[in-house]
C-alpha cells in the first residue's frame, strides 16, 4: 500500500517533533494481517531498544516481555499504608491497594507537552513489533506487581496487616500507565485474560486509533482523553504524529458513544492546563462531550 505524500501542513504541524506524519492505511483494525506478516522476510523487531528499556526501569517501571509494563501507583502505596485512596475509590468503590497500573503497549502516537512520563517510551503510528502472548503478559504483570511493588511496602513494615493480605489478590487493572493500550493487536485477548481472573478493567485511550477502539471488546470502564477543544490546540498541546489527529479524535468519540450505547460505562477525560480554559475553549469541550455522550466527565 502506498502512503500519500505529506502536505505542507504536515511539516508545519510537526515542526516540534522533527518527524513526518502520514495518513496510514486503515484497513486492519489491529495492525497487519497474518498474510501480510507472513510475506515479510524479516522477523518483527522488539518495541524497546535496550536504552529505552533501561531508562524505563530506572524510572520504576517493570518491563514485561518486549512491549508492556507495570508500575506502582502512589495511591496503591498510600492505601496499603492506610493513608488515603485515589478517586476511583470515592467514585466507583475500588480499593486502591488491590489495583494494578499497567499497559500492554508502551508505544504512543502523541508526544503531549503535559505528559508526566518524561517521553521515555517509544512512539508509533502502527504496530510493527513482535507480539507477546496475552496470557503471559497478564501473568507477568500480576507476578511483578505483587513481588516487586506490594512486597516492597509490606516488607518495609509500613503496610496495614489487613490491606497487605487483601493486596495479594489484584482486583482491578488501570490500563492508563503509559502508551496506547488499544494499539496492541491482541488487546481483546489480553482483556479476556484479565476478566477471567475477575480483574476489572479501566482502559484509557488518547483517541488516535478509532478503528481499534471500535473493535474493542467490552471493558469495565472506557475513557477517551480530550486534550484540546479544537484542532489547532490539539496540534500545539498533544503534538500528535498523525496529520489527521483531530478527525481521529472525533471518530474515537463516536466510537465511545457506540460503546456506551452497548452498555459499557464511558468517560470523557478533559486535560485542562492552567490558563487554557477560556469561554471559547469551554464551548469547544462541551461540544465534544455532547458528541461522545459519556456517563461521566473527569477534569484533570
Amino acid at each position: 500500500l502506498k502512503l500519500p505524500t505529506d502536505s505542507p501542513r504536515d511539516a508545519k504541524s510537526m515542526q516540534l517533533l522533527g518527524v513526518r506524519p502520514r495518513r496510514l492505511p486503515t484497513r486492519w483494525p489491529f495492525g497487519p494481517t497474518s498474510h501480510a506478516r507472513a510475506s515479510c522476510s524479516k522477523p518483527a523487531p522488539p518495541m524497546l531498544k535496550p536504552e529505552q528499556r533501561e531508562a524505563l526501569q530506572q524510572k520504576g517501571y517493570e518491563v514485561i516481555g518486549t512491549h508492556s509494563a507495570v508500575k506502582m501507583c502512589r495511591w496503591t502505596k498510600n492505601s496499603l499504608k492506610g493513608k488515603g485512596q485515589c478517586y476511583k475509590h470515592s467514585f466507583y468503590g475500588i480499593s486502591s491497594h488491590q489495583c494494578m497500573e499497567a499497559t500492554p503497549s508502551l508505544a504512543c502516537a502523541n508526544k503531549c507537552t503535559f505528559c508526566w512520563r518524561s517521553h521515555t517510551n517509544p512512539v508509533a503510528m502502527r504496530w510493527v513489533f513482535d507480539e507477546d502472548e496475552p496470557e503471559r503478559l497478564v501473568e507477568g504483570m500480576v507476578e511483578a506487581h505483587g513481588r516487586k511493588f506490594v512486597n516492597q511496602v509490606v516488607l518495609s513494615g509500613a503496610a496495614q496487616e489487613k490491606r497487605a493480605a487483601e493486596a495479594a489478590e489484584v482486583r482491578h487493572c488501570a490500563l492508563s500507565l503509559v502508551g496506547e493500550p488499544v494499539l496492541y493487536p491482541r488487546v481483546g485477548e489480553f482483556l479476556s485474560q484479565l476478566h477471567a481472573r475477575r480483574i476489572s478493567t479501566f482502559l484509557v485511550t488518547n483517541g488516535q486509533f478509532p478503528e481499534q477502539l471500535e473493535a474493542l471488546p467490552r471493558v469495565t470502564q472506557l475513557y477517551c482523553s480530550i486534550d484540546a477543544p479544537d484542532p489547532e490546540e490539539l496540534v500545539r498541546v498533544g503534538r500528535p504524529l498523525f496529520v489527521d489527529a483531530w478527525e481521529r479524535l472525533l471518530r474515537s468519540l463516536d466510537a465511545l458513544r457506540m460503546h456506551g450505547q452497548r452498555g459499557t460505562r464511558t468517560v470523557c477525560r478533559l486535560t485542562l492546563q492552567k490558563g487554557s480554559l477560556t469561554r471559547e475553549a469551554a464551548r469547544g469541550y462541551a461540544k465534544l462531550v455532547r458528541r461522545a455522550a459519556p456517563d461521566f466527565v473527569e477534569a484533570k
